[in-house]
């Protein structure tokens, strides 16, 4: 672009005083051997505040699933307040009918890694742990976050897991820095959990989202700094550990094709921001 132009992201201002900086700065990492992020990926302020506001109903949502779960509910039932509650804000739940999957929300409890599918039959009982990944479309704009749940009184192992899970999630934040690399918040990860005796899941990870569900890039839970895609001011994406107390290896429900459990069948836990990187740090979108 001509220096002097209006910037490509909308913000009004001139190419030279908004995106140049930025871009002349990507580049000299391109050539240093970085794998810099394209200018898909940088979201313009529009975006970023349109983000926000699907967020704010996303966030409305996990507040009222927070309020209301109690042992002796449905699954099932969870989806339905997520129906709710979306629909009564003029959102739209992201996951219903995603690439086939059947609910609104996934609800993964014990054993199960992730896209755990509401049921009338499952009951939420004493002692169990549970994982609530709500995500939303307000205006085309997507958002997505998890938290955990602890039903009743549960073992210490169990609270202990979820616990360092969410200093898994907490670890990760702290490694996001502009001009650092995604391998940075996998190692953060990766070490918080295995100092803590328990493992990463690599099958799935983080992902880049906005205007799409899931964009780039991977954001990967493992890794090294100095690895992985190079992170920028304007990129959006999640993070969401899962953190197992066995091996972290997994498996796919072959019967639904959604539904991941551990392959030890040792409880796993996972919590999810999402989040912008900013020129000093990041910012938290939802969570």
């Amino acid at each position: 672009m001509n220096r002097n132009e209006e910037c490509w992201c909308g913000s009004g201002k001139k190419y030279k005083k908004c995106h140049l900086p930025i871009e002349e700065k990507m580049e000299q990492y391109r050539q240093k051997g970085y794998i810099v992020p394209p200018r898909s990926l940088l979201k313009a302020p529009e975006m970023i505040e349109g983000m926000k506001k699907s967020a704010e109903v996303n966030t409305k949502v996990l507040d009222y699933v927070q309020e209301h779960i109690r042992p002796g509910i449905s699954t099932q039932m969870i989806d339905e307040w997520v129906n709710k509650v979306t629909y009564e804000n003029n959102a739209i739940p992201a996951p219903l009918n995603y690439m086939g999957y059947p609910k609104s929300v996934c609800t993964s409890i014990n054993d199960q890694v992730c896209h755990g599918i509401p049921s009338e039959d499952v009951i939420l009982k004493e002692g169990d742990i549970i994982n609530v990944d709500v995500s939303t479309i307000l205006d085309g704009y997507f958002s997505d976050a998890s938290r955990m749940f602890v039903i009743g009184e549960a073992t210490d192992n169990a609270k202990r897991l979820v616990e360092v899970a969410k200093e898994c999630l907490e670890e990760g934040l702290k490694a996001v820095k502009p001009w650092d690399t995604l391998g940075a918040v996998g190692e953060a990860i990766q070490k918080h959990a295995e100092e803590n005796g328990y493992s990463v899941v690599r099958a799935f990870g983080g992902h880049g989202i906005g205007n799409e569900f899931h964009e780039d890039p991977f954001v990967a839970h493992v890794g090294r700094k100095g690895q992985g895609m190079l992170m920028v001011p304007g990129m959006t994406f999640t993070i969401e550990p899962m953190i197992n107390e066995g091996v972290f290896d997994c498996y796919v429900d072959k019967k639904n094709g959604w539904e991941a459990y551990t392959a030890d069948g040792g409880l796993s836990a996972q919590w999810e921001h999402m989040i912008l990187v900013t020129e000093t740090g990041y910012e938290i979108i939802a969570h």
